[in-house]
């Protein structure tokens, strides 16, 4: 029991007692195919987040070899991402002002944090959480972040500094020093360069990933022509591996970082999940979504304690390990390896890197998470639903990113309380030669039954529609031909019942039963029915008040009166 449980618990020991020797080449390619991707993006998904560049490695190395023995995928690299990267900056950047190791400290303490809040969720079994996230919100979502991440990366393409926060004040500021004539054209060539060899890359699908193309050129053109005084650079890495960072982080930074943690904690398992399951599917396997929490919880704790920052599954560099063959997680700990090696070996070529070539980098990246396409589609089926999108994407890049998704997250909930609130809602007769009971809106030829309303209400019944399922059936009666000796509700969708609409219920019967008529419910799902056991209203709707289908109880019913 307990050997099952540690291999529950660390799938990768089960995973090395079947590794076939055979995929020993294929991860060992993988591997070094990823690490010449991980080490540019690493460094500009860092910078973007607004850390020092070598802080975009650490969260490179440390997260994959962790999840690589806790995560339950075969394949996935988790690591530094472009969603994330806006959201850590708006988190940490105010209360670190200009100094860069203060930065770094929160930006452990932050994925400390969401690591603790995936644990936490890996305990508690919420990996359904993410349901929260519809797909409007995630389209605008990722659409905002996308806006929001090359807005912020264009004065770095120009070779400008711009200090404005807000969105529409880095847009203004950027179109400012741009107008002073400000912008630096060879940090402009450089970015467009690097921008077209990336594109390139993905069009003509070349073995060697244009990333690594375009940076390798970046230094080659930087040393050959002596550019480091025309341009910003990211500088010579500090000698060394990572190591813990969070030294000045107090308990006040604590609680002011776990609402930020919260979200963005949200925000990762989302992505992460959504490309587990998509990469899953399309291998016919199976992932627990539970333990993938949990396991990029143990990650982010690792990031956090080791001078990285917060981390998810990478939608762009996830594909580019399966396309070099990788097999198992062992691919990305040889990757990790690889960037190690780099870290020690070769440290001061990033003093030949442009700011500029890992600002276009990020610019291509969040450039592939708009949609549009998703957005016109919204738009012609939904016009609740493109809402959603359009607030969200206007909150995350207007007002803040964390702020848009709670605002996002809040309209979803509301929406989905109208919906319930003001549910479907229809009266039921029987159609000539067709079994069963229709929708009369639908079938206007359908005939009633004399002396019978046959309702339909498809919502759970709960405070705020109580009233409105019983002014539906007051309206059936007060409209039905003749009088009504019975009501029969269709409760089939009637999935849940609470204490307020259990009075509404009962008010209602009472009122029906003032003009000699019954209540009585079909379809009615046992759980809802012991809910009323439990409220109490047993001693009033009696088993004779229930039956297993809507015919049984017109049978019932024309048995009564003799039809």
């Amino acid at each position: 029991m307990s050997g099952n449980w540690i291999h529950k618990a660390i799938p990768s020991i089960q995973l090395a007692r079947s590794y076939k020797r055979s995929w020993l080449r294929s991860d060992l390619g993988a591997g070094a195919a990823l690490s010449a991707v991980m080490i540019p993006a690493g460094m500009a998904y860092a910078e973007a987040a607004g850390l020092p560049a070598v802080t975009g490695l650490y969260a490179s190395v440390v997260p994959m070899l962790f999840f690589a023995v806790f995560g339950p995928a075969r394949v996935l690299v988790v690591g530094p991402d472009s969603s994330l990267a806006p959201m850590i900056a708006a988190a940490v950047l105010p209360m670190a002002g200009r100094e860069p190791a203060r930065a770094v400290a929160l930006a452990g303490v932050l994925a400390v944090l969401i690591g603790a809040f995936l644990l936490a969720g890996r305990i508690f079994r919420l990996g359904f959480i993410t349901g929260l996230l519809s797909k409007p919100i995630r389209v605008g979502y990722l659409n905002g972040i996308a806006l929001a991440v090359i807005v912020s990366q264009l004065p770095r393409l120009l070779g400008i500094s711009v200090s404005a926060g807000s969105l529409p004040g880095k847009i203004a500021a950027t179109a400012e020093a741009v107008l002073r004539g400000a912008a630096n054209p060879v940090a402009i060539l450089f970015g467009l360069a690097t921008v077209a060899i990336i594109i390139a890359g993905r069009i003509l699908r070349w073995k060697v990933p244009g990333v690594l193309l375009a940076v390798s050129a970046s230094v080659a053109v930087t040393v050959a022509l002596n550019l480091n005084d025309a341009l910003p650079m990211v500088g010579a890495l500090p000698p060394g591996l990572p190591s813990p960072a969070l030294g000045g982080a107090t308990m006040d930074d604590v609680m002011g970082l776990i609402g930020p943690a919260a979200g963005i904690a949200l925000i990762a398992f989302a992505d992460t999940s959504t490309l587990s399951k998509s990469l899953a599917g399309s291998r016919g396997v199976h992932t627990s979504g539970n333990q993938e929490m949990g396991a990029l919880g143990i990650a982010n704790v690792a990031s956090g304690l080791f001078g990285g920052f917060p981390v998810c599954g990478s939608s762009s560099r996830t594909p580019i390990a399966l396309d070099a063959g990788a097999r198992t997680p062992f691919s990305g700990v040889v990757a990790a390896a690889v960037v190690l090696v780099f870290m020690v070996a070769a440290p001061n070529v990033t003093a030949f890197l442009p700011t500029t070539t890992l600002a276009a980098v990020v610019i291509v990246a969040a450039s592939s998470l708009i949609d549009v396409k998703s957005l016109l589609r919204l738009a012609r089926m939904s016009r609740t639903e493109t809402a959603l999108l359009i607030t969200t994407f206007l909150g995350v890049a207007f007002v803040g990113v964390l702020q848009g998704i709670v605002i996002a997250i809040a309209m979803s909930l509301i929406a989905f309380v109208r919906r319930a609130w003001d549910p479907y809602r229809t009266e039921l007769a029987s159609v000539e030669d067709v079994p069963g009971y229709h929708d009369l809106s639908r079938h206007p030829d359908a005939q009633r039954i004399p002396g019978l309303v046959i309702a339909r209400f498809d919502a759970p019944l709960f405070f705020a529609n109580g009233e409105v399922f019983a002014e539906h059936i007051r309206n059936l009666v007060a409209h039905a031909p003749g009088s009504v000796h019975w009501v029969i509700v269709a409760s089939e969708a009637i999935t849940d019942v609470d204490t307020t609409a259990l009075d509404d219920l009962v008010e209602l019967d009472d009122e029906l039963a003032e003009q000699g008529i019954s209540l009585v419910f079909a379809e009615m799902k046992g759980p809802v029915k012991d809910r009323l056991i439990r409220f109490g209203a047993s001693s009033r709707f009696g088993p004779d008040h229930f039956y297993p289908t809507v015919t049984n109880a017109v049978k019932s019913y024309r048995k009564a009166f003799g039809l």
